[in-house]
């Protein structure tokens, strides 16, 4: 069965509000083996928000429309489904009493407003909303089913799960099932994880293979559909194998296994504890390794020394008016495990742009100290000032990770 999502709102054209109802949705019907070639998103306008559910009707076999089924004015959704399907408006008398109980239960004085969610294209369902006043609504259209839920997502997942899931689970009849395993890499780019995965992702289709880029790592999803999710997992373990195998030192992590995550883990094998030493990424570090539950008992501390007279006197750096250079990186690095009393320090320092320092735009210089051993790597980065900062974040918690598990870096 194919299913389509159509995200009503003129808020998220403009960005106001993230789509993340489509997403959740989107992940929902994975889950379900239920297949979603297309999303939509259109703005608060009667007709193009009609041309939309036209376009869904025709190329698939469901549509989910959220938004747009408030009492306010700008809400028109409903209007749309009528004026998509031909079907005309309805008014439910007994939901119009649902609605002023519901208002006079809470002690207040229903806005006139409000039953405009008592209305419904002729021979809607309508789908119970115990988070809202809002029904959501099931019409079935020329063999097409169409679901209108609410644009607030604690609204539209209960609907989504409760009513929406099950419903599309008896229509389709189809028991299959979609599994994901994701697998994380840092060091190498994209296209070259690509190029070394590329007859794995030519030569089958059952499971599939899928690459995702963001902040600097790449993660490799390995996506299979079967009757059963245990079944999928199985088709899933011959291809993981063969990544993993291909992928060696630089993958990291699965499924949800973020690096910070790693991280701690290998502070609490081998009971040390962590600090950080930064210039450039100002605190960004330390937020990272303070980010999880419990990052407390590992996690002493961070300084953020911007300034060189800041890293001369409280980092020990013996010439601070040199900031991007490795001797640099690694003294703050061991003036941090010095002051702080970590075991391990990871220090930042670089030019994080516009103007450059004593070294261009993009350049960065990552430091970590151990118990065994302090060491520096240079590296560059392309983009504005933010996006160097992030790669250096993603940097910074890599490079411990490595040291952590005992392979130091070239420099």
């Amino acid at each position: 069965m194919i299913v389509e999502v159509i995200a009503v709102g003129t808020e998220l054209l403009l960005g106001q509000i993230t789509n993340t109802n489509a997403s959740t949705i989107g992940s929902a019907l994975a889950e379900q083996g239920f297949d979603a070639h297309f999303q939509q998103v259109v703005g608060d306008n009667e007709a193009r928000v009609a041309e939309s559910i036209r376009v869904g009707i025709e190329r698939s076999d469901a549509v989910i429309i959220t938004g747009g089924i408030g009492p306010t004015q700008d809400d028109l959704t409903r209007e749309a489904v009528c004026l998509a399907t031909g079907l005309e408006m309805e008014f439910s008398d007994e939901y119009a009493d649902h609605l002023r109980g519901w208002w006079e239960r809470r002690g207040r004085e229903m806005p006139e407003s409000n039953l405009q969610q008592a209305e419904h294209p002729a021979g809607a369902e309508l789908l119970t909303n115990p988070k809202g006043t809002a029904p959501g609504l099931m019409i079935e259209h020329e063999d097409t089913l169409i679901f209108c839920v609410p644009g607030v997502p604690a609204e539209m997942e209960h609907l989504l799960h409760e009513e929406v899931i099950p419903r599309l689970s008896a229509a389709s009849g189809e028991k299959a099932v979609l599994a994901s395993r994701l697998l994380r890499t840092w060091g190498r780019s994209e296209s070259d994880i690509a190029d070394s995965l590329d007859d794995l992702y030519r030569s089958s289709t059952n499971p599939s293979l899928a690459f995702l880029a963001s902040g600097g790592e790449i993660k490799i999803r390995i996506t299979a559909k079967a009757d059963d999710r245990a079944s999928a997992l199985k088709l899933i373990e011959p291809m993981e194998t063969e990544v993993r195998s291909r992928m060696g030192s630089v993958l990291f992590g699965t499924d949800d296994e973020t690096i910070e995550r790693v991280i701690f883990r290998l502070l609490t094998e081998l009971d040390y504890t962590i600090a950080a030493a930064e210039s450039m990424t100002g605190g960004l570090v330390t937020a990272a390794l303070t980010s999880l539950p419990g990052s407390s008992a590992m996690t002493r501390g961070g300084i953020v020394a911007y300034h060189s007279e800041l890293k001369e006197r409280l980092l020990g750096v013996s010439d601070a008016s040199t900031v991007v250079d490795l001797e640099t990186a690694e003294e703050m690095a061991r003036g941090g495990r010095e002051l702080l009393g970590a075991d391990v320090v990871v220090s930042v320092t670089g030019s994080a742009g516009p103007e450059p320092l004593e070294k261009p735009v993009g350049t960065m210089v990552i430091g970590v100290s151990t118990p065994e051993h302090t060491q520096a790597k240079e590296m560059r980065m392309v983009g504005d000032r933010e996006r160097v900062r992030t790669y250096a974040v993603t940097s910074a918690l890599h490079l411990i990770r490595l040291a952590l598990i005992g392979k130091w870096w070239g420099r």
